[in-house]
This record gives structure tokens, C-alpha cells and sequence, in this order.
């Protein structure tokens, strides 16, 4: 009986755990299918968003399409055609971006070789031709050096000189010394060979590596040499005339006339779109360059940099459905936005007076040994730049290739430098057109004059040498180039008129040209309402302001243009992807003196060129106008003047309707003094190749 009992106590404990187990799991089950139902609202309503736009992006391809840059271009006359045409100054080209893959390379010297033979070979050789030049010449300036320094008669020096000479001459000839010359070279030259080899080995022997770069940029030539060199061998060579290329791919015409496609074991290429200047460094400094930022070819500096918007575009796309092997589906929902390819811009420049000009201009800076220059060239009556070029310049096709990126600055507009004597017009101008002086107006020259605020007299430029020059005119003021003519001018208007006469003419402020880093000059000295006599007195020839090439240019073409002063600008067109253009027209800034004003004084700018310092600025038979400018450079460890100077000469031709005005500006000649002897007949070579372009008849 207890037993029984028992046992029926145990199959009630036992029932009532099974109830408790399968209640459990009951509520477990139900907890799993809460969450379950949780989870499918929570994917299914409130991040449904989410997760279809990730369901997209695998069963969808969405890709952006770029732009194609607009192109820069300028115009120029075609005498064949008789008729004006536009030619790219930068536009795109698709170039070969050549790599290699080590892990299929199976003679990685050979290849190596090769790659010198056409990457490197050329450059190499002039390279060490160019250094040993440089040594020769060097060695010969060290015999002259030493040659000055010694005390003996200067009959003696020049004896000595000329047996420097006649040993260097016979140098040329000497069979040794020839042979010795080429054993330095072909030293050398396997040096820097050896050097580039095992670069190239370096990156052809990573083992089971897929892919590495060995050249950017390469044109179509070189590519085709390339694969005459590497694919030829012993047995066969791959003439290079009998390759072309095709859809990208480098082919050979066989006997046949079958084009069939080269390929080389571990070196390849693919064609990449690239920012292509056709004219190399000619218009660098008004073109600036692209390059890589945030993934985007986008513009620095000069124009690529001022319209990169406009240039750039607008990205397009593309979306459709993706198959399960990721190929492409086509769809009726297939979703196409087309590329909104950058605008052209259409500039003022004109081609063959732009070449002309860079070209006078990099060879006068040479022959000078100047540290640089520019040459700006305006039409008065409306403020076109006809022609803008500086020296030293680069090539924008290979911007990274410089050794001081200041060369990127536009010196036009971004040197502000002292000008010196050009400045003399504007302040004969502003005298002239309040009436207190006229060209025939005389004063007293002393050769020197006390100034208020300043313990020393301030001199003419010659008067350690010449002295006084007595009662003389305002023409002779601008002819001999007198700074005590010039404070006279400005004295008799006073500092306060005199600083408002230069801030109208547009110094100390910016021209407002569409380029980038323009600088607006520095004219603080004459701020305000009590300014020092000092201060006017030396900004009246020059001394003491700031000025940019672009801002003295612009007021002189004020003076050629009957006093106003018109805004300058080099776009004179965008067109856009869709065809409509944004043409810029001509803007006045104000009138700055009266017409009156400018006659008279481009009838004293005449007298400087016919006998004053400018004569060389002349051309036979026209009226020329213009003023000369030797301006030396501030120090910033005396803070006083240094040794060196920036020549400079700006005036306009003809005087009638002038058809341009120019600045020529040399920094730092060192064979000459003076800028009558540098500036001036530069200006007079290039102003009668103008004159000739715009078959302008002779007047005289």
C-alpha cells in the first residue's frame, strides 16, 4: 500500500514537470515568434528604405559618367583661308598609361633594357650633354675670374684673355681631349643608366605582384616604339611603320593585310583621358594646368583655375538591372542622364602675336641674363589682352615638373614691384587735367629738392653725374626723366588730388581680370587725408607704391584711349555644351582725365621716344609714345634700395587711334644699366612686328 502511494506520487511530480517543460516551451516558442513577427515589422516597415536601396545596389549597376572638359581656344588669321579661325591653347587627349605584370615578365633584364632604350635613352644623353657643356663653360669663367683678379695692365689682360680663348678654341679640335671628352660622357651616361635599370628591375621582379606603374602620359609614337622594341627579337623584328593602333589595342598588319593585335608578356596599357596644351609653355601663365584633387581633374591657377566650374561640367549617369553573374541587363526602366560637358572659352588672345611676343621675350631675358620678364599687349578702346607672356614659364603638361612652384604665379598679375619712372605719366596726367601746369610749364631743376618729413634732399637718377639741368620744361621732365620735375607736378596739385588721381587710374585695387592670384598692388602710403609730402613726393616718379604689370598697362591705355580707363578682360566668349554663347563685351571703368589731358600729355610721351630715353623704343615711320622705368629693388635687410633693378617701358602706337599699348618688363638685367638699353628696344621690335600684323600704313 505505502509502495503503491508512492509510486503514485511519483507519477504526479513527474506529470506536473512534463507540464512545467512543455509550458516552457510553449512560451519559448511564442517569444521566438514575437521577435520573429518584431523583426519582420522592424525590416519589413521601418527600414524598409534601407534595405531596398541595398536590394538595389546588388541587382542594380549605377555609375557616374564624366564630363569632358571644355576646351580653351584662340584665334588667329588664316591667309590661305582669309578668314579668321580657333585653335586650342588646351583641349583633351586620351594618352597610354603603360604598366606592367611582374608575375608574367620571364626576362625581367631584357625588358628592363628595353624600357630604358625607349623612356630613357634620349633624355639621358642630352642631360649629360647639357652638364658637360655647363662644366666646359664654367671652367672657362674660372680662368677669366682668376684672369681679373690678378694685378698686371689691362694690355697684359687682354693678351692673357685672348690665349684663354685660342686654348679653349683649339680644345674643339684636339683628337685626345675629344676622346677623353666622350669617355666622361659614356661614363657618365652608364651611371645614370645603371641607376634607371634597376628601378625598372626593382619593379619587374616582384614576384606573383599583378600590376605595377612604370610610365604616365605616353603618346600614340611612343607607345607604337615601344612595342617595336619589346616585341622584337633575334629572329624577327616588329617594324614600327607596319603598327597602328586600333579600339586601344596596338596591332600589326601581317603580309596578309590582317591587322592582329601585339600583346607582350607582363607589359601592358590602357588609354586614360588626359588635360592635353598643344603649345606647351606658350600661354602657361594665362592657362595655368589640372590636376588630381579628390579624384577630379580640376583647374589651379590662371584660367583653368578662375572658370574650373564652367570647364568641369556637370557629371551624367547611368542605371539598369545587374544578372546574378554581374553582366548587364537592359531594361525598359534603364534610367540615362547624359554628361553636361564643360563650356569652351573663346579668349581675346590672338595666336601668332602671342608666339611672336613669348618668343622675343624668352630670348631678350636670356641674352640679358635677367632673372625673368613679361610682356603684356592691350587694345585701348576696349580692354582686350591681345597678348600676355612671361619668362620663365613652364609647361602646364608637365606642371609637376618644376623646380619652384612660384613659377605658377602669373607675374602680370601677381608681381607688385616699384615702378619707377612710368610712373611720371600719371603724374604729369593728373597735374595736366586740373589745369596747374601745361607741357610748356617750367621750374628750376637744382639736380635735388627737400621734402617735408625727410632728412635728405631727394636726387635725380643722374645727378651724382650731371648736376642740375636749370630752368627747364615738363617736357624735358619726361624726356631726362627728373624726379624733382615730378614732385614739382605734384606739388602744385597737392598729395590729397594727387592720391585720388592715382586710385582712379585702378592702383590699389584689383583690375578684376579672370584669372587667378591677381595681386591689387600697394598703395598705402597715399590712404587717407593728411598723407606726407614724403610719400607723395616719392610716389610721383614711382617710388614708395606697389604696382602690378596689368594695372600700369591698363592706365597708360587709359591715356592711349582719350582718358578712360576701360576694364580689361581675356574671355571674350564662353560656349556652352548646348551651343548658346556668353559673349563679353567691353566695359568702362570711369574717365579718369579729359580728352584734353590725353592728347596733350601723349604729345609729351612722343617727345621721350623722339629725343629723350626711349628712342630705341622706336619704329621708322610712325609716331611712337612712351616712357622708360628703371626702378630699384627694395631691400628687406637695409630697408633701403638694393643694387638690383626692374626695367621696364610701356607705351601705345600709333598715336591716332593707337591700335595696342604695351609693357615690356625685364627683372634684374645684368649686361646693362639702364632700360633704355633693355625694356625700351625690345618694345620697339615688337611694336613694329604689331604694327606690321595690323597693316597699320606708316604715318611719317
Amino acid at each position: 500500500m505505502i509502495a503503491w502511494k508512492k509510486n503514485k506520487f511519483n507519477n504526479i511530480k513527474k506529470s506536473r514537470y512534463n507540464n512545467n517543460r512543455i509550458n516552457l516551451v510553449i512560451a519559448v516558442i511564442f517569444l521566438f515568434g514575437g521577435l520573429i513577427l518584431y523583426k519582420l515589422y522592424y525590416l519589413q516597415v521601418e527600414k524598409y528604405d534601407l534595405y531596398t536601396v541595398l536590394a538595389l545596389n546588388q541587382h542594380q549597376i549605377f555609375s557616374e559618367l564624366k564630363p569632358a572638359r571644355g576646351k580653351i581656344l584662340i584665334n588667329d588669321y588664316n591667309k590661305d583661308l582669309k578668314k579668321e579661325e580657333l585653335y586650342p591653347l588646351a583641349t583633351n587627349k586620351d594618352f597610354a598609361f603603360v604598366y606592367a605584370i611582374p608575375k608574367e615578365i620571364r626576362n625581367a633584364e631584357e625588358v628592363a633594357e628595353k624600357l630604358y632604350i625607349v623612356f630613357n635613352k634620349d633624355i639621358i644623353e642630352k642631360e649629360v650633354d647639357e652638364l658637360l657643356e655647363k662644366q666646359e663653360k664654367e671652367k672657362l669663367e674660372e680662368e677669366f675670374e682668376f684672369l681679373a683678379s690678378q694685378n698686371i695692365t689691362d694690355e697684359e689682360k687682354i693678351v692673357k684673355d685672348l690665349e684663354i680663348r685660342k686654348k679653349y678654341e683649339a680644345l674643339k679640335s684636339d683628337k685626345e681631349y675629344q676622346e677623353f671628352l666622350n669617355i666622361r660622357k659614356e661614363t657618365e651616361i652608364k651611371l645614370r643608366k645603371d641607376t634607371i635599370v634597376g628601378e625598372y628591375l626593382l619593379i619587374l621582379k616582384k614576384k606573383n605582384d599583378p600590376y605595377e606603374p612604370i610610365k604616365k602620359k605616353v603618346d600614340e609614337e611612343t607607345l607604337k616604339e615601344m612595342y617595336s622594341i619589346l616585341a622584337s627579337n633575334q629572329e624577327s623584328e616588329v617594324n614600327i611603320d607596319d603598327l597602328e593602333i586600333k579600339e586601344g589595342k596596338i596591332c600589326q598588319i601581317d603580309k596578309n593585310g590582317e591587322k592582329v593585335e601585339i600583346k607582350i608578356n607582363g607589359i601592358s596599357h590602357t588609354f586614360v583621358t588626359y588635360r592635353y596644351y598643344p603649345e606647351n609653355n606658350i600661354g602657361s601663365h594665362i592657362l595655368g594646368f589640372v590636376s588630381l584633387a579628390d579624384e577630379e581633374q580640376r583647374g589651379k591657377y590662371g584660367l583653368e583655375g578662375f572658370f574650373d566650374d564652367e570647364l568641369f561640367g556637370q557629371y551624367g549617369s547611368i542605371k539598369t538591372e545587374q544578372g546574378a553573374q554581374g553582366d548587364e541587363i537592359i531594361v525598359n526602366d534603364r534610367q540615362y542622364i547624359k554628361p553636361d560637358n564643360g563650356s569652351d572659352l573663346n579668349l581675346t588672345i590672338i595666336r601668332s602675336i602671342q608666339f611672336t611676343v613669348c618668343q622675343k621675350l624668352t630670348e631678350t631675358a636670356m641674352r640679358h641674363g635677367a632673372d625673368g620678364g613679361s610682356i603684356i599687349v592691350v587694345k585701348p578702346q576696349t580692354g582686350e589682352i591681345i597678348a600676355m607672356c612671361s619668362w620663365p614659364d613652364f609647361n602646364p603638361n608637365n606642371y609637376d615638373e618644376v623646380s619652384d612652384i612660384r613659377v605658377y604665379n602669373n607675374p602680370v598679375i601677381f608681381d607688385q614691384y616699384e615702378p619707377g619712372s612710368i610712373f611720371k605719366a600719371i603724374t604729369m596726367a593728373a597735374a595736366l587735367d586740373q589745369e596747374k601746369i601745361t607741357p610748356e610749364t617750367t621750374y628750376y631743376d637744382e639736380g635735388q629738392v627737400k621734402v617735408a618729413d625727410w632728412p635728405k634732399p631727394i636726387k635725380n637718377s643722374d645727378y651724382d653725374s650731371h648736376g642740375g639741368y636749370g630752368q627747364v620744361s615738363m617736357n624735358i621732365v619726361l624726356e631726362k626723366s627728373l624726379n624733382t620735375g615730378a614732385i614739382f607736378a605734384m606739388r602744385q596739385i597737392g598729395p590729397k588730388i594727387f592720391a585720388d588721381y592715382v586710385k582712379n587710374f585702378g592702383f590699389g585695387e584689383k583690375t578684376g581680370i579672370e584669372l587667378e592670384t591677381e595681386n591689387p598692388g600697394n598703395i598705402k602710403n597715399l590712404a587717407g587725408d593728411n598723407i606726407q609730402e614724403v610719400y607723395a613726393a616719392t610716389a610721383s616718379f614711382g617710388q614708395g607704391l606697389a604696382v602690378t604689370p596689368l594695372q600700369m598697362v591698363m592706365a597708360y591705355a587709359a591715356i592711349a584711349n582719350g582718358g578712360i580707363l576701360m576694364k580689361p578682360y581675356i574671355v571674350k566668349e564662353i560656349i556652352h555644351n548646348d551651343g548658346e554663347k556668353d559673349v563679353i563685351y567691353p566695359k568702362q571703368i570711369r574717365r579718369v582725365i579729359s580728352e584734353k589731358t590725353a592728347i596733350l600729355l601723349t604729345g609729351m610721351l612722343v617727345n621721350v621716344v623722339e629725343s629723350g630715353h626711349a628712342v630705341r623704343a622706336g619704329v621708322n615711320g610712325y609716331w611712337v609714345a612712351g616712357k622708360t622705368g628703371t626702378a630699384q629693388v627694395a631691400s628687406d635687410v637695409t630697408r633701403g634700395y638694393s643694387n638690383k633693378t626692374i626695367h621696364t617701358f610701356v607705351g601705345f602706337a600709333p598715336v591716332i587711334e593707337p591700335v595696342f599699348v604695351m609693357l615690356v618688363k625685364l627683372d634684374e638685367p645684368r649686361d646693362v644699366q639702364f632700360s633704355a638699353s633693355s625694356a625700351a628696344p625690345l618694345f620697339g621690335e615688337v611694336a613694329e612686328y604689331l604694327l606690321q600684323y595690323y597693316q597699320v600704313a606708316k604715318e611719317r
